[in-house]
Order: C-alpha cells, then structure tokens, then sequence
C-alpha cells in the first residue's frame, strides 16, 4: 500500500549537502504532514508522534537513521522555497476537483498568523487564500507583509488558479478595478462588496437603488444562536448610474443586502446594516444572496478551523519560512480531514480520531 500524499512534494529540489542528508526530504514533508493530521502543531510533537508511530510509519517511509529531530524538521521545512511548496499543494488540490473543473463560488480572504510575531512588533504574517465553497477545499494562498497589501496579492494568487467559469467573492479590500480586470481576464465572474474604499461608486450604487426598481428581490429569515435575522437581497441590472464610465469591466449588476437581526430573551436592540455590492454576472437575487452568504463559508469553514482546530493564531513559528509553509501543512490537514465524508464529528475531533486510530489514519491517507 501507499500514502497518497507521497506524491505531493515529488517536484521540489533538496537543496541540502548530500553528506548532511540523514533524512530524505519527502519523508520529512510527508510523515509532518500525517502527524499534523493527527493532532500535532509544534515541530516537537511532530517528533513526539513519529517516534509513537515509528514501527507503523516506517511500513510505509524510509527512516534509515532514525526519526529526524524537531530541530531537523523545523530546519529542513522552513528553509523551502514557499513557493515552490505552493505550487506542488495547488497541483495536488487539482487532482482532488473534479475532471470537469472548479465551479461554483470560490471565496478569495486575508488572515493574520497573530501569534507570528516579535514583542511589542506587527505580526508580518498575513497569509492570503483561496476557497472552494463547494468543494470544500483550501486552493491556493500567498503571503502578503500587511493586510493593505492584499490588492496587490489577489491578482497574483489568481494567475495561479484555474478559475474560469467560477464567481469570485472579495470583501471591499479587494475592489478594485484591476482585480476585477483580472477576473474577467481569467474567464470568471466577480462579486465585490463596495465600501467607503470606493466613494464614487459607493455613492452610484446608493444612487441606482435610488431611483431604480430592482428586478429581483428575495428574503431570508434564520433563526439561530438566539438571534432571528431577515436578509432582503434587491438586485438591478439595468444601471443608468453605477459603472457607466466604463472602469469597471462587465459590470452587469449592483446588489444590495439590507439585515435586521433581533435578539431573542435580550434587551439588546434589534441591528440594521445595509451593505453593497457589484457583480459581473446578471443573476436574480436568490443566486446573490447565496453567493454573498457563501462568502464568510471561508471565515467559519477556514480562518476559524484553523484557528479553534490547528491552534494557528496562537502559533509562534516566526524563523525563516516557518510560520507560512508550517500554515501550508496545515491546510493540506484540513483538506484531507474536510473531506472525510464518513465522520460527522468536527475537524478538532477527526484530528484527535487520527492520533488514536491507525485505521481510520489510514482511511484519511488513503490506504483503505
């Protein structure tokens, strides 16, 4: 039997002086990444759990001196080129998508490594990302030194990605123009919310729902934590204000999401926002309210993982490339444990399964 994963990082150039090779590189990348699965998140319990785990991961990985040190691993893991390990995970995320292609929303966020840092110092680890709604899998990240630099890091993460036919859903950092021409370069659509970042079109937008009748609306009501929120999405398509200078590409639709959420057994009074967006598709307002409700998907089903689960936010990896290619493992963890459809339980608790059960270890690789 194999370890599907052996194959990921087969691209990737050991750099090392053969005559300090005592471990080769795919086995350290590989058995890391099976102990992160099964609960590890420092270099030392990654060492802890290979040495438990030694008689069985040796069936399978060549260990000819031994399990390398946490040392060894936080020193060969975080000298790799990130980009060159990045480019191997999206290759290996290609493989899990469907023949036919992403589809669907892809969620484009920024997240900070907060714990990545010096005293008293911003933490310089702000790590952009790419997500499948749909399939429920991380595609693709880069790092950025500070959240404002997002903008220039988008169109760059999405040269990277196969997109076409796919909505991109950006917050309002991401509204730019650029971005948008970047997106209907790659044959997708975007969704951007527009905030104060943008006061032109803010107020052209304000301006359209106005004195425009929107062609579509649809209403939700949720019930949940307490708290009882309706979200009416209106839609316009035919624009006589916004984007009629032509600066943004394929602008088909302005969006606009108005929230009322109640607190049940509260005092507290009832919250009303009321929040834009432009959009490159002409959909009704139903497909926008999904779509727009899917975008926080990568804040719960991604940020927040990672954080609650892998413990990233409090992690104080900072040499070299440690904090961004140690994330990097992270979310390979995550795609294979998001996408076991056999457990019901959480992400915090499959890791936990993995550590105890070697079968259901070997499930998650792929052995069974």
């Amino acid at each position: 039997m194999k370890i599907q994963i052996a194959s990921i990082f087969g691209k990737i150039e050991d750099k090392r002086r053969v005559l300090s090779n005592d471990h080769d590189l795919n086995t350290i990348l590989v058995s890391a990444i099976i102990a992160v699965i099964s609960g590890a998140d420092t270099w030392n319990e990654i060492e802890n759990f290979c040495r438990e785990k030694e008689d069985w991961l040796s069936t399978y990985l060549n260990f000819p001196n031994g399990i390398p040190s946490h040392d060894t691993y936080n020193r060969v893991i975080s000298g790799i080129e990130p980009a060159k390990l990045e480019a191997c995970f999206m290759e290996w995320v290609a493989t899990l998508i469907d023949a036919k292609g992403l589809k669907g929303v892809i969620n484009l966020d920024g997240k900070t490594i907060r714990g990545a840092k010096n005293q008293g110092v911003k933490s310089p680890f702000h790590m952009v990302s790419a997500w499948s709604c749909e399939s429920n899998l991380v595609l693709g990240q880069l790092r950025v030194n500070e959240k404002s630099n997002e903008i220039t890091a988008i169109p760059k993460l999405l040269d990277l990605l196969d997109i076409e036919n796919c909505a991109i859903t950006i917050d309002a950092m991401g509204c730019q123009t650029h971005i948008a021409d970047k997106i209907i370069e790659k044959k997708a659509d975007y969704i951007l919310a527009v905030k104060a970042n943008q006061p032109s079109l803010m107020e052209e937008v304000e301006d359209e729902f106005r004195l425009t009748k929107p062609a579509s609306s649809f209403e939700t009501t949720n019930l949940d934590h307490g708290r009882i929120e309706t979200r009416l999405c209106s839609v316009i398509h035919e624009l006589q204000h916004a984007g009629v200078d032509g600066r943004w590409k394929e602008l088909k639709s302005v969006i606009r999401i108005e929230s009322i959420r109640e607190f049940k057994n509260s005092n507290k009074e009832k919250e009303l926002h009321t929040r834009y967006y432009i959009s490159s598709l002409k959909r009704d307002a139903e497909f926008f309210q999904d779509a727009i409700r899917s975008h926080w998907s990568i804040e719960n089903k991604l940020h927040w993982t990672l954080d609650v689960a892998f413990k990233e936010d409090m992690s104080r990896k900072r040499i070299n490339n440690s904090a961004q290619n140690f994330s990097l493992l992270s979310k390979i963890a995550l795609n294979i444990l998001k996408n076991d459809i056999s457990s019901k339980v959480g992400v915090k608790s499959r890791r936990l399964k993995a550590g105890w059960s070697t079968s259901y270890l070997e499930k998650l690789l792929g052995m069974k």
